[in-house]
Order: C-alpha cells, then structure tokens, then sequence
C-alpha cells in the first residue's frame, strides 16, 4: 500500500519537474506569503524586545516624579494666579516624609544631575554628574563590575567618592585599575570606588521615561552634589526671603519667577527658574498592582506640602512602555494578519492551477484508471502535487523571510528578532494551504469516468 502511493508521489513529482515554470509561478504566493509572515513577526519580536530592555533600563514598578520648570511665558501667565503660594520645590524632605508615609514603598532615591567634563591627564571628556542614594543602583538594575557602594559615612558626610560607568573607564583607565584612582568633574577631585557593568543596550529619546546613558554616567551621594555642586534649596530660600520682604512690590509668584542660575547649571536654560533642589525623585513600590494606587497618594501628597502649587510632574515608566507594548503588538497582529492573506491567495491560487492541471490531464487521468488505477491513487497523485508546491514554496519563503529579516535590521534600523515559533507557524500553514486547496481540484480528478476521459479532446 506505501509503494502504492509513493509511486503516486513519484508521478506527481515528474509533473511539477514537467511543468517548472507553472509550479514556480503557482508557488509565488505561498512564497511571499510566508515570507512576509516571517518578517512581520520578526519586527513584532523586535519591538517587543525593545519594550522589555526600556522596562528594565527604567526599573520594574518605578515612579518618577519630576519638577516642573517654569519658563518666563508660562510664569507671565501663571503668575496671578499663585501669586499668593510658595513652593519649596522637590527637596530630599519630599524623599524623607515619602518613605516614612508610603507603607508601599520598597526602595526610594533623589536624583541630581548636571552636565559637564571630566579632566584627567590632559584628556577631556562631556559627562553626566548624577548626586544619588545607593538605592538608585538598585532601582535601576546597575549592577557593579568591580569595586563597592558608597557606604553610610560617605553618603551621610558628602565625601567625595564616584562610582564611574563603563564608557569613562575605557577613555581614562584603559590600562589600569580605576578604583582607588582620582578624577577631575567640573573642578572637583572624586576619588573612584567602583566601576559599574557596561550597558549594551543603546536607546535614545526616552529620558521622559527615565532611560540614561549610564555608561558615560559619574555617580556621586548626593549629599556630595549638594555640598560640593549645587544646592539650589540656598537659592529658593533666599528667593523666599526677599519675596517675603518685598511682597506688596512684587508678590511671591513674580519672585518666584527669577531667573536662578548655580554654579553648576546650563547656561541655554537661562530663561527657566528652577528653584527645585532635586532634579528627580524615584520610587519604586513593592507590587506592579499597587502603581495606581500609590501615585494618587503621591500625587495628594505632594500637593500638600507644596502648599497646592503643581510645580511637579508624576510619571510611571513601566505602564507607559507597556501602553507602547500593547499598542505595536495590536498593529504587529494587523501586520500578520495582512501578510497572511498572501498564504490564502497563494492557496487559491494553487487550487485554481490543480484545477486546470484537471482539465488539461483528462486524457491521462482516464488512462490511469483504465489500467488499474484507483481513486485514491488519483486524490494521492493530485493532492501531492499541491503539497508538493506549497511545502517547496514554504521552504523558500522561509529562507526569503530570514533574508527580509536581517536586511531590514541592517537597512531601515530596526530590530528584527526572528523566532523559531514564527518559522514554524508560517512553514505550517503553507503545508496546511497546500493541503485544504489541493483537496478539492484532487477530489475532482478521481471522480472522472476513465470512458469520458479516453474519449475527451
């Protein structure tokens, strides 16, 4: 019965080799059917792989809160209405009562930072000074890859020790063994007492969302950035004072709009007054389910003790890159979803050629039964030639798929991650289009009359 039906096959392949240039073309649609499937979803991958390093990059189950820095517009504008409030700002007392009040909160850190270079043996190099907690390392996943934390004498006296990243290692201790060594920032001698891992992911335009450059990152306590760098609390405070003294002249809203600059600051920002001491607060709460949760506390918090004036932002990294996942992976599946009507053309396709292939190959069908031939050696023969063009077009949509794959990576940019599931699914559902559309034409053959069919021109 096997050699029956392989002979069937045998036929059936000497009909394709017989045809080539028919089968190639009756192939074309599973071909690009399977491809486009295949790179479809490998950009899908992609994506989604891009989401997931973002999430890890911004901390699993972080809250940002950010100052909001007021322009000389937004303040003519806003000025009467707040003419009455004071704000102090984020200071490290808005960390402090947020540990103590949140029972949710796992681990929290205030962030200062500023640009500038690092001076080493006659080199330069621009570089991100941030003032940190060593929570911050851990919210962040910043694991070390030699060296130590900075530890409580040094975080509660301001010393000045760094932990540099990876780039500033490479360009300033190349040969040697950066801890225990100095480095010039801004002016200021750091001694280095731990390298960080080097981050391979490269991401741009998500510092919205919390995302740095850590690897050209120095990091310092940020009591040493307060006390050695900038404390714009000094400046707020005497701001405060002044307003206070000349309140029926100016009122505190316009005082408040002052251009601050300190030491460390940029000098392009020179139309903003930032009066904040902090430059970012974040905290990380125990649980995914509590984010909502805890940043309406956060955020009535907040409001209270600054005195009702919104001079912060709240954000939660986490839920907007998944909102960005959900959104690609719906357009990722309309994506598919396009490509696979290429599988179902090509499969109509296919059965439109068996068809004719019918009607052209009466007269042999005819013979065949007429010599002992069965039915089923008809629907074998038939439908084996569909599968056959369909499984032979799937292997090449496959191998044009990876090709598309790792051309679009190359060329457009954009990540492609191809998955062996992908693979198997378009593969499968070309063998499985070969198999539903071939039936029919098949079908239709074994139930020819052989007389009819001998005596058919």
């Amino acid at each position: 019965m096997i050699k029956r039906y392989l002979h069937d096959i045998i036929i059936a392949f000497e009909a394709i080799m017989a045809n080539k240039l028919k089968s190639i073309l009756t192939a074309l649609g599973i071909i690009f059917g399977v491809a486009a499937v295949i790179s479809m979803l490998a950009i899908g991958k992609g994506a989604q792989q891009e989401i997931l390093e973002q999430i890890k990059m911004v901390g699993v189950n972080n809250i940002l809160i950010s100052p909001i820095i007021e322009t000389e517009e937004t303040s003519e504008n806003e000025g009467e209405k707040q003419q009455n409030k004071f704000s102090p700002g984020l200071t490290l007392y808005d960390v402090d009562a947020i540990e103590e009040i949140l029972p949710s909160v796992r681990k929290i850190s205030p962030e200062i930072s500023f640009n500038s270079t690092v001076v080493l043996n006659g080199m330069k190099y621009p570089a991100k000074l941030v003032g940190v907690r060593n929570d911050y390392f851990d919210l962040y996943n910043l694991p070390l890859n030699h060296g130590t934390f900075f530890n409580d004498y040094q975080e509660q006296h301001g010393i000045q020790v760094c932990i540099i990243g990876a780039n500033i290692r490479a360009k300033f201790f190349s040969k040697v063994d950066p801890v225990g060594q100095y480095i010039k920032f801004d002016g200021v001698w750091l001694k280095v007492i731990g390298v960080l891992e080097r981050t391979n992911v490269s991401l741009t335009g998500f510092e919205e969302t919390g995302v740095n450059v850590y690897n050209d990152n120095i990091y310092i306590p940020v009591k040493t950035m307060l006390l050695r760098y900038q404390n714009r609390e000094l400046l707020t405070k005497k701001l405060a004072t002044e307003a206070s003294a000349q309140v029926m002249a100016f009122g505190h809203g316009r005082m408040m709009r002052r251009t601050v600059l300190s030491s460390g600051s940029d000098p392009s920002q020179s139309s903003s007054t930032n009066y904040h001491q902090l430059d970012r607060i974040v905290v990380q709460v125990e649980e995914t389910e509590q984010l909502n949760s805890s940043t309406e506390v956060l955020s009535r918090m907040m409001l209270r003790r600054h005195s009702n004036v919104k001079d912060f932002e709240i954000t939660v990294p986490e839920l907007l890159l998944k909102q960005q996942q959900r959104t690609k992976d719906i357009f990722n599946i309309v994506l598919g979803a396009i490509a696979s009507i290429s599988l179902i053309v090509g499969g109509i396709g296919i059965m439109n050629i068996m068809f004719a292939s019918v009607m052209e190959r009466i007269k042999e069908i005819g013979t065949r039964m007429a010599i002992g031939a069965k039915k089923m050696d008809i629907v074998v023969q038939f439908l084996s030639e569909a599968i056959l063009i369909s499984v032979t077009g799937g292997f090449i949509g496959v191998f044009l798929g990876i090709v598309l794959s790792k051309l679009i990576n190359e060329i457009a940019d954009i990540l492609t991650i191809i998955s062996p599931f992908s693979v198997i699914i378009a593969f499968g559902v070309s063998a499985a289009v070969g198999v539903i559309f071939g039936y029919s034409p098949a079908k239709r053959a074994s139930e020819k009359d052989p007389i009819e069919s001998l005596r058919y021109e």
